[in-house]
């Protein structure tokens, strides 16, 4: 099984909700790439996967969970001079939408 031939920081963001934003912080410029648990696994094994972001050439840069669901977030060097330092953080996530019935 092939691997990306650069190097790269994962963070599992777990269970989002749709509109939720998330803050990258890098320390140089590199790509950043939202991503499914199934394109995660693509990008893995070196094959092609769908994610939303590129490349960040300001910092910080936010990114909106297009749906809810499990994700995962990838800061790497693909074409670039090295590895930035990079952290993330939630920034705000859309109020429920489910009804709540009194009791």
């Amino acid at each position: 099984m092939a691997k990306p031939t650069f190097r790269f920081t994962h963070y599992d963001l777990k269970e989002q909700r749709a509109g939720a934003i998330i803050e990258v912080t890098l320390s140089a410029v590199n790509n950043v790439r939202l991503m499914t648990p199934g394109n995660f696994q693509r990008f893995k094994e070196a094959l092609d996967f769908k994610y939303v972001g590129g490349v960040a050439k300001k910092s910080p840069i936010r990114l909106a969970i297009p749906e809810s669901g499990p994700w995962h977030l990838i800061v790497d060097m693909e074409g670039h001079h090295g590895l930035a330092d990079s952290a993330v953080k939630m920034i705000a996530a859309p109020p429920s939408t489910k009804a709540h019935k009194a009791p």
